[in-house]
């Protein structure tokens, strides 16, 4: 359905979404990207769906104000990759160069370059990660693919296949790998009981502090955004 605003200013976005399950109106703001969610039954008339968001004004407003301001990735930002923040400056030839402080990005479409380049990186240490514990446990998977998800930081299907978020790549190396033995713990386990945690443990040991650290911190790796064509 077309997006709405709430006026005001600066009026605010809405998307509204029709549901044959939903009983209520219901508001939802995204923690990733503030975007505001209207879900409203299928009988439910536009206008009064509109009435109820903007009854919600101020909470809306409060909410959107609080949650952290979004960075473009361009020079002179900071990027966090594997858990370090890093400013990303300008570098001398066409490739992107890792330094212990720093990015050294080439000219032009430095988001684009440097998401690429993140998810090569991503894909390497995750397929890493992946093979050491899944030579572990003795279940092979079939396949690994990146994506940029937002609702899952992996998956496991029932055919073996692994499915990671690239933006792992921005997190502390352990986060990573608890992110992986998650995953390939399904290969034996597709549920989240007593034996599939035990897997867990078994392949990564402790796992409480790297959940916890994207259970509390997990949502600001997705205020980077890499659509910046400076």
């Amino acid at each position: 359905m077309a997006d709405h605003f709430l006026p005001g200013a600066p009026p605010v976005p809405l998307t509204l979404r029709r549901s044959g399950r939903a009983r209520r109106i219901s508001l939802r703001i995204s923690q990733l990207d503030g975007r505001v969610t209207l879900t409203l039954p299928n009988r439910v008339p536009v206008a009064e769906a509109l009435a109820f968001a903007n009854s919600k004004n101020r909470w809306i407003r409060d909410h959107l104000s609080n949650r952290p301001n979004d960075v473009p990735i361009t020079h002179g930002a900071v990027l966090p990759v594997e858990g370090v923040p890093r400013r990303i400056v300008p570098a001398p030839g066409r490739r992107v160069v890792l330094h212990p402080d720093k990015i050294a990005a080439p000219d032009g479409a430095v988001g684009s370059r440097l998401q690429s380049w993140l998810r090569t990186l991503a894909r390497d240490r995750l397929a890493a990660a992946s093979d050491h514990y899944a030579d572990l446990l003795g279940r092979p998977y079939t396949r690994i693919t990146m994506r940029d998800t937002r609702s899952r930081w992996g998956s496991c299907s029932s055919h073996g296949a692994l499915m990671y978020s690239w933006r792992l790549i921005l997190a502390p190396p352990e986060v990573l790998r608890y992110v992986a033995a998650h995953e390939v713990a399904h290969l034996a386990e597709m549920n989240h009981s007593a034996a599939f945690w035990a897997n867990v443990t078994r392949l990564h040991g402790p796992y409480e502090a790297p959940r916890r650290w994207l259970h509390q911190q997990g949502a600001d790796l997705h205020r980077y955004r890499f659509d910046s064509q400076t």
